[in-house]
């Protein structure tokens, strides 16, 4: 933001800096650490679909085939070097039946009360709040219809209300502390909800600085992108 802008937008580096060198690696972590972010992002999947195996930094099982991403041990060790303190650090689960163990890991690397723990898996978020009642967790939501053009004022006013409502109930239920919502999803209603009910809203993933500002000046807590370069254009 701007010199004497009054807006405090936490600023999120997608898998790093996946814009600037490939995300969910070590070199990724560090280009995001170059560019100033105050959190960084990164995706965590099981060796295997039932959750079992080796615990990795990695998108999706088509990149894990390519090989060379690395652990969950190993990025750790490395944001927990001296050079990333006073970064946080969000972890997104991609699937469910690991919960347990990225606790663990987190425990052992020391990084527990650095975390943000976000996903998509419902049964996930519950396991998390009463395992880690203490670590703040997100409940990751994307477009909620495909093919749906939110352009639309009608739909996209409905879709909107509706996930106010619904989050609105879930945060003062304590169901989770922060809302991670892609960008399009997010509106001034939206915020409002959130806010009022005590939680905080990411916004995913923005790669336009004018997209970046706008959801700056709705309130968002957080931006995630993939170059974190534009939090200085924006």
């Amino acid at each position: 933001m701007p010199e004497g802008d009054t807006i405090q937008l936490i600023r999120v580096g997608h898998k790093g800096a996946d814009a600037i060198v490939a995300g969910n690696t070590l070199a990724s972590f560090d280009a995001a650490l170059a560019a100033g972010v105050d959190m960084i992002e990164f995706d965590v999947l099981a060796e295997h679909p039932d959750g079992s195996g080796e615990l990795y930094v990695v998108h999706d099982y088509r990149a894990l085939r390519r090989g060379g991403a690395p652990t969950l041990a190993a990025a750790l060790a490395h944001l927990t070097t001296a050079p990333f303190d006073g970064v946080r650090l969000q972890l997104d689960l991609k699937r469910g039946g690991y919960v347990e163990r990225v606790l663990d890991s987190l425990t052992a690397a020391g990084a527990l009360d650095r975390c943000l723990i976000s996903t998509g898996e419902w049964r996930s978020l519950e396991r998390l709040r009463v395992l880690a009642p203490r670590v703040p967790i997100g409940w990751t939501v994307g477009m909620p219809l495909a093919g749906v053009p939110l352009t639309r004022p009608v739909i996209a006013h409905l879709l909107r209300s509706g996930l106010a409502r619904t989050v609105a109930r879930r945060l003062r239920d304590d169901a989770f502390d922060a809302l991670v919502a892609q960008w399009p999803l997010i509106s001034r209603l939206l915020v409002r909800a959130v806010t009022a009910a005590g939680g905080e809203i990411y916004a995913w993933t923005v790669d336009d600085p004018r997209q970046i500002r706008r959801l700056g000046e709705l309130g968002v807590t957080g931006v995630i992108t993939n170059d974190p370069r534009l939090f200085d254009l924006s």
